[in-house]
């Protein structure tokens, strides 16, 4: 089994939903887990019946009508839609952890302002020991480097926004 059989099926796992997979072929063992180990614990809590209007009263003062409230939503939304349109973003292949250097005593592989190639090296993500290139898909000028140093991505998570031109 070759690395991009492994990546591929870590993408399968991803979006199945299913927490964990086990394969076994001839001499490789693989297990793949996703989410946490830790059982999420939820707290309901009832409001009694008198206390409901006093709490819904003021909520409804503060919420204008729907449209205003919808629109305020979509304005963000919509801004930062428009900041990005024209951005082409790379996104993450796999499950890791991302690295922006090739070593912690070297400097990173990309920084923002930076052109690149198809083929140059932006960044490592570590998945089960093992250390992935990713690689520019497209030539373009670095515009914003959208995950922090050594932090835990997942699949189809945007890494970096390149401007084409």
């Amino acid at each position: 089994m070759d690395l991009k059989e492994i990546q591929n099926l870590i993408k399968f796992v991803a979006k199945s939903g299913a927490s964990e997979v086990k394969l076994e072929m001839d001499d490789v063992k693989i297990t793949i887990k996703t989410g946490s180990d830790e059982r999420e614990t939820t707290i309901l809590q009832q409001v009694p019946m008198q206390a409901a209007p006093q709490v819904q009263q003021p909520v409804q003062q503060q919420l204008s009508s729907p449209q205003q409230q919808e629109s305020a939503t979509t304005g963000g939304e919509a801004n930062a839609a428009q900041e990005d349109k024209g951005y082409v973003t790379i996104k993450s292949p796999i499950i890791g952890t991302f690295y922006r250097k090739p070593s912690p005593d070297k400097g990173p592989f990309v920084e923002v302002g930076d052109s690149v190639k198809v083929g140059d090296v932006l960044c490592v993500i570590e998945a089960m020991k093992l250390f992935n290139e990713i690689e520019s898909e497209i030539s373009g000028k670095i515009v914003k480097v959208l995950v922090d140093d050594s932090s835990p991505v997942e699949f189809d998570q945007p890494l970096f926004l390149v401007d084409p031109s």
